[in-house]
């Protein structure tokens, strides 16, 4: 089990420096957790206010299920706690969440009726996958609001939050952050059509839902992406691993 613990944290690491190599941060906010495998109420999580562009495996906490830290240097941040704690204490599958302001992403929660539209191969990967939580309360500082907003998700992998930013979901940190990076992709060349001011070219249902089942049964490409993205670390950051 330690070990098992390490290699998460080593891997949680890598996640957050590589959200930072492409953009998906926004200062020392935002969080990325992990619920440790075969131990009840345990969790990895980010440390507030470590840059994650410099974060290490050694500086991700261990917290309980009332946000105290169990392992490490430093706390939890409230909201990290609120939303990440009820999200895993509602959907028990949902062991890896990652919560960004990632630009694209956020600015398609930003505008009336925001969603992400099936127009590109890599929108189709999130078909009939994404929830939308269409009301902002302000910062998400108590537990009720975090139940609000892990209801929203309603069993998908990423949700949508009005005003706000976005969540990802999956049952390893590698597929979670997979969906992190091709969302905001998704999202990217969604604004960028939707600045030509012509009308979006959307897919039909079923040929999006066809292109959905085809990435449902994609095997190992997850991890082979992670992988190579952690590669990538380990010649050009490898202090992460530390």
């Amino acid at each position: 089990m330690k070990d098992v613990i390490q290699q998460a944290k080593v891997d949680l690491a890598a996640a957050l420096r590589l959200a930072a190599r492409f953009g998906l941060n926004e200062g020392v906010c935002n969080h990325f957790s992990y619920a440790i495998p075969g131990v009840e109420n345990r969790f990895l999580l980010n440390p507030h206010g470590i840059y994650w562009s410099q974060i290490r495996a050694s500086d991700i906490l261990v917290i309980d299920g009332e946000g105290r830290t169990i392992e490490g240097a430093g706390e939890a941040e409230l909201t990290a706690f609120t939303i990440h704690g009820r999200i895993h204490a509602n959907h028990p599958s949902a062991h890896c969440v990652m919560h960004t302001h990632m630009p694209y992403a956020t600015a398609l929660a930003c505008i009336e009726d925001g969603k992400l539209e099936p127009i590109h191969q890599s929108s189709l990967r999130f078909y009939n996958d994404v929830s939308y939580d269409p009301d902002y309360n302000g910062l998400a500082e108590d537990q009720a609001e975090g139940d609000r907003i892990a209801a929203c998700l309603d069993g998908r992998k990423v949700l949508f939050l009005s005003n706000h930013g976005v969540i990802v979901v999956g049952e390893t940190i590698a597929q979670a952050f997979d969906d992190l990076y091709y969302l905001e992709r998704a999202c990217q060349v969604q604004v960028l059509a939707m600045s030509t001011g012509r009308p979006l070219k959307r897919v039909g249902d079923n040929t999006a839902a066809k292109t959905r089942s085809e990435y449902d049964v994609g095997g190992s490409y997850p991890e082979a992406h992670f992988s190579g993205l952690k590669r990538l670390l380990d010649s050009e950051s490898p202090g992460y691993a530390a």
